[in-house]
């Protein structure tokens, strides 16, 4: 697309969303609401990892779910060491691949012990650096912990950036790079709690919704076989 109104786009996606919460008396996207019921918290970056990890291939609800639990009994790495390794997989249950994500969790939790006084770093490096944390949850801690400029590319943004044609690209990754080229710094934090939840809803894998589509105007329908 050659020309794309980033301004128009962003004004339309945060009404529709303000619209759409009040309507439904719904929810922000997990990680965006755990992240605001820690807000001025001291162990908001490690909720927030917590969940960010917890939520891969698992559905927002359950996410929900089992980072309230684990939270409430692990407020911190230290806490969640002392609950030894079954209980910290039942309490990530039914959360996808529980098993695999609690071992993850453990080795984050004696990591940021032994290295970083027990605090999650805000560091990118650092952050990739972790068991089990890739870009798409480094970005996500560093935006919604500490409140840093990040892009964080899920399997909605990437689809949806590529649908709309403002980038082209293989790969969440790449997307990333495209959107830090294109997108103004401005609109960093915010696109991926708003193109989640807009990709859940509206702009969906298969059949769309573009006919209730508020950016319908600066989207291309790329790759769209079959809309509603």
């Amino acid at each position: 697309m050659s020309t794309v109104d980033w301004t128009d786009i962003f004004k339309s996606l945060e009404r529709w969303r303000k619209d759409f919460l009040k309507a439904q008396n719904a929810a922000d996207p997990s990680v965006t609401a755990v992240a605001g019921e820690y807000h001025a918290e001291k162990n908001k970056p490690w909720a927030v990892l917590v969940s960010t990890i917890l939520s891969l291939r698992t559905k927002d609800e359950v996410t929900m779910q089992t980072s309230r639990a684990l939270l409430a009994k692990a407020p911190g790495p230290a806490e969640l060491l002392a609950l030894g390794e079954k209980e910290t997989a039942r309490l990530a249950y039914p959360a996808g691949f529980y098993r695999t994500k609690a071992a993850s969790l453990r080795k984050i939790a004696r990591i940021l012990l032994e290295e970083y006084g027990g605090k999650v770093p805000a560091d990118m490096d650092a952050l990739l650096a972790l068991p089990g944390v890739g870009r798409k949850t480094a970005n996500l801690v560093l935006t919604e912990a500490f409140n840093k400029y990040g892009i964080c590319v899920d399997i909605h943004v990437h689809r949806i950036c590529n649908r709309a044609g403002w980038a082209e690209t293989k790969n969440p990754e790449k997307t990333e790079a495209a959107l830090r080229e294109i997108l103004p710094k401005r609109y960093w934090k915010r696109i991926n709690a708003l193109l989640v939840l807009y990709g859940q809803q509206i702009c969906r894998p298969v059949s769309p919704f573009c006919s209730r589509c508020v950016i319908a105007g600066q989207c291309l329908g790329r790759g769209v076989e079959k809309r509603r």
